[in-house]
C-alpha cells in the first residue's frame, strides 16, 4: 500500500509541475491545505479517491493517468470481466476496483468497493467532493453516513446523494459488504 501511495504522490507531484501549478495552488483549487497536498505528493498519506476526482479535473488529466501512470485508450467502449478492473488498495477503510478504467473521457467513475468488517462503533472516514454518487448494496450490509444522516443499506438497497455532504460508509453485522458505486466526475452540486 505504502509504494502505491508513493507512486501516485510522485506522478501528482510531476503533472501538476508539468501543468505549471504550485502547490499552494492546486490545494486551493481542490480544497485541501498545501501542507496536506504535500504529504499525499510525498507518498506520506493516502489520497482519498475524492481527491484523486478533483486533482483529474483540475489538472485535465484521468484518474486513470494519475492511478496508474497510463492513459485511458477506448472511445467507443470498455469491457471489463469479471475480478479484471483496476485494483486500488491503498485504504484500510475501502478496496476499489475500477470497471472503466480504460475507458478515455469518462463522465462517471464506476466503481466496485469492498468494505471489510469493522466494528459497529467505528468512526466513519468521511470525505467530499463534487458531483453525485450513486450506491448499490451488493452483498452484506453497510453503514452510508451523508452529512448528519445515516442510512443502513441490505442487499438489493440503493442510495444517490450530493457528493459535497461529508460521507463515508462501514460495514456492519461484522462481516464484508461490497457496493457498486457510481460517481459523477465535476460538474455542480
Amino acid at each position: 500500500m505504502d509504494n502505491i501511495n508513493k507512486e501516485i504522490g510522485q506522478r501528482l507531484r510531476a503533472i501538476r509541475e508539468l501543468c505549471e501549478w504550485s502547490g499552494e495552488e492546486l490545494a486551493q483549487k481542490i480544497a485541501v491545505g498545501a501542507a496536506e497536498l504535500e504529504s499525499y505528493e510525498a507518498g506520506e498519506r493516502e489520497i482519498p479517491v475524492s481527491v484523486l476526482h478533483n486533482v483529474s479535473a483540475v489538472l485535465g488529466i484521468s484518474t486513470t493517468e494519475l492511478m496508474t501512470g497510463e492513459n485511458a485508450r477506448l472511445h467507443q467502449y470498455c469491457l471489463v470481466r469479471k475480478e479484471k478492473g483496476v485494483a486500488v488498495e491503498r485504504s484500510e477503510a475501502y478496496r476499489y476496483r475500477s470497471l472503466a478504467y480504460n475507458f478515455a473521457a469518462r463522465q462517471m467513475e464506476p466503481l466496485l468497493i469492498s468494505i471489510p468488517a469493522a466494528r459497529e462503533d467505528a468512526p466513519f472516514l468521511l470525505n467530499t467532493h463534487s458531483g453525485q454518487e450513486f450506491h448499490y448494496c451488493l452483498e452484506g450490509a453497510f453503514a452510508i453516513q451523508i452529512g448528519t444522516h445515516t442510512v443502513h443499506l441490505e442487499e438489493g438497497d440503493s442510495i444517490y446523494f450530493n457528493s459535497a455532504f461529508p460521507h463515508g460508509m462501514k460495514a456492519l453485522g461484522g462481516k464484508a459488504a461490497k457496493s457498486l458505486v457510481v460517481i459523477t466526475l465535476g460538474g455542480s452540486n
